[in-house]
């Protein structure tokens, strides 16, 4: 049985900057990732990492832009300690070889991003996720003698002791199929997002929710589960995103009548409005009827002169000729709003602590909430390593105090069953990949830009029909060697846990706010909604729904325009 201080399940941002953090605390690391973690999705964070580093900017500016992007939902004491962590967090990760631009003058350089009263994102082109994870798996490099790393392995449940004390992972080795009970000390949940419960999705197919799911069967509550990100620029039909580094080097948003909209919803801030903003305008000209045939509407990124695009945008410019046929440098590209984040997820402290003693979480499985309704672009990468650091130090401290647990192998055992149950199964179920394509489409059209309590009454009886169909569905690979069949009806399993939260926590919610918007409750409503909606395991029945109040500390709420 492995056993170490710290168990890091994902190997993206979040994972490996807790993993580096509790190494250098002393503690032995194992870092888990069911893909090789330099293919983690924070490889598609484009545009770059905010920090208040410029002498003329401020982290309490900074933190107000996040109060109030989060549509006063945030929790300022994470918010406070997030943005005055950020300078020192994007310095480390210059010094650690990270090629940021710099200016004419060899200064680190910006861009503006949406919802941002300074030019405060920090970048490498559009590559600034992937040259992150680059630099921070070197690094893991570095300390291989305290760090194991098990690339391709997948989680298939927690662990807990007699006391209710997470205490380790069974894991299922992709390669050849064997299952391993690992123990730890302390166990950080680093494994991203839910993107796949949507379709389209800017999300990498590997973003099903598994930490969440995970995380909510052993008891943990979740918060903010119905704030969802849709992002203003996708491409229709396949969901990949055109980042908005775009809009930040000056790029603009038409509807078919050539009007440049966004003077109607955002006069001050424009096409760097905040996200939620710009969606609901885009998807407003379209629902009342000018968008493009194809459900569209432009960005025309040739307002943008053509060596800077080449320079600052290279990657979009690739993707536009690969995906959509056009050359972005000399027409507009048709987009729409797609799911791309959650801002809800696991409930922790400032610390990445659960309220299950011993099981943390970091990044986008977690909610701290430093993003409340709707996350600033750019504050993603930001939290991921301020977090992501924070967990790792905190799991090892503790750790280094305590003997190591030994879990029962009986945990081994049901996990085992419940694979050997699946590889059983009988043929005449749904396909798994049409169940998750039928919860996909659905929660795109009932779960969305806008809702209303019909779609979202129907979305959640869909959720339960697909519980019950997803418990029988075929598949084909009884083998051991590299079986996706048996991996993907797991994550089925997950998804449908996660949309279900993602749909009562929207039900609950009676009120317009941030990344939520009811045509039946379209204001927000402070008396009564200013507070966080946590969602419990409730046996097989929908989640237990409770509140909790939301961390006030210098900023009241107010209007919030743009």
């Amino acid at each position: 049985m492995p056993a170490h201080d710290v168990l890091i399940i994902g190997a993206g941002l979040a994972g490996q900057r807790a993993a580096l953090a509790a190494a250098r605390t002393g503690a032995t690391v194992a870092i888990m990732s069911k893909v090789h973690p330099v293919r983690s999705h924070s490889n598609a964070a484009a545009g770059g990492i905010n920090a208040a580093l410029n002498p003329d900017d401020s982290w309490e500016s900074h933190a107000f832009d996040t109060v109030k992007g989060s549509d006063y939902l945030g929790d300022q004491d994470a918010i406070e300690i997030m943005c005055r962590e950020a300078p020192n967090e994007v310095l480390w990760l210059e010094h650690s070889g990270v090629t940021f631009h710099r200016s004419p003058e060899g200064k680190l350089g910006t861009r503006a991003f949406g919802g941002a009263s300074a030019a405060r994102t920090y970048y490498v082109a559009d590559i600034t996720g992937q040259a992150l994870l680059h630099v921070l798996y070197e690094q893991l490099m570095k300390h291989h003698e305290q760090i194991d790393r098990y690339e391709e392995w997948f989680v298939t449940g927690l662990v807990q002791d007699d006391d209710g004390v997470c205490c380790g992972a069974v894991a299922r080795n992709i390669r050849d199929g064997s299952m391993e009970l690992f123990a730890a000390k302390g166990v950080i949940l680093a494994s991203g997002g839910a993107g796949q419960c949507f379709k389209p999705t800017t999300n990498a197919l590997i973003c099903t929710g598994d930490g969440i799911a995970q995380a909510y069967r052993l008891g943990a509550p979740l918060m903010d589960m119905e704030m969802i990100q849709y992002h203003p620029t996708t491409l229709a039909g396949n969901g990949i995103l055109i980042t908005e580094g775009a809009r930040g080097e000056g790029a603009h948003l038409y509807n078919a009548e050539g009007e440049r909209f966004m003077e109607k919803y955002a006069p001050n801030k424009m096409e760097l409005a905040s996200r939620d903003v710009v969606s609901r305008a885009e998807q407003t000209e379209i629902n009342e009827g000018r968008g493009f045939p194809d459900g569209t509407v432009a960005l025309d990124i040739t307002k943008v002169p053509r060596k800077r695009t080449l320079e600052a945008l290279r990657e979009i410019v690739n993707i536009g000729k690969d995906f959509a046929g056009v050359d972005i440098t000399r027409e507009p590209i048709h987009i729409r709003p797609g799911c791309h984040y959650i801002m809800g997820g696991v409930k922790t402290d400032v610390d990445g602590a659960t309220s299950i003693p011993g099981l943390y979480a970091a990044g986008e499985v977690a909610c701290v909430s430093v993003h409340g309704g709707n996350r600033l672009g750019a504050n993603s990468l930001l939290d991921t390593l301020i977090f992501g650091r924070r967990s790792g130090e905190h799991a090892a401290r503790r750790a280094l105090q305590m003997s190591m647990p030994r879990p029962s192998r009986g945990s081994l055992h049901a996990e085992q069953a419940m694979i050997d149950e699946i590889v059983k199964r009988e043929a005449g179920g749904r396909r798994v990949s049409e169940i998750k394509d039928e919860l996909g489409t659905q929660m795109n059209e009932k779960c969305a830009v806008f809702r209303t309590q019909e779609g979202l009454t129907e979305m959640h009886q869909i959720i339960r029909r697909l519980k019950e169909e997803a418990q029988v569905a075929a598949i084909d690979d009884r083998g051991t060697v590299f079986n996706q069949d048996v991996l993907g009806a797991i994550e089925l399993s997950y998804m449908l846990d996660v949309a279900e939260c993602i749909v009562v926590g929207a039900l609950e919610r009676k009120e317009s706010r941030g990344a939520q918007f009811r045509l039946d409750f379209p204001k927000r409503n402070d008396d009564q909604w200013l507070k966080h909606i946590d969602l419990s395991l409730n046996g097989r029945e929908a989640p237990k729904v409770s509140y909790s109040p939301v961390t006030i500390t210098k900023w009241e709420p107010q209007e919030r325009t743009y």
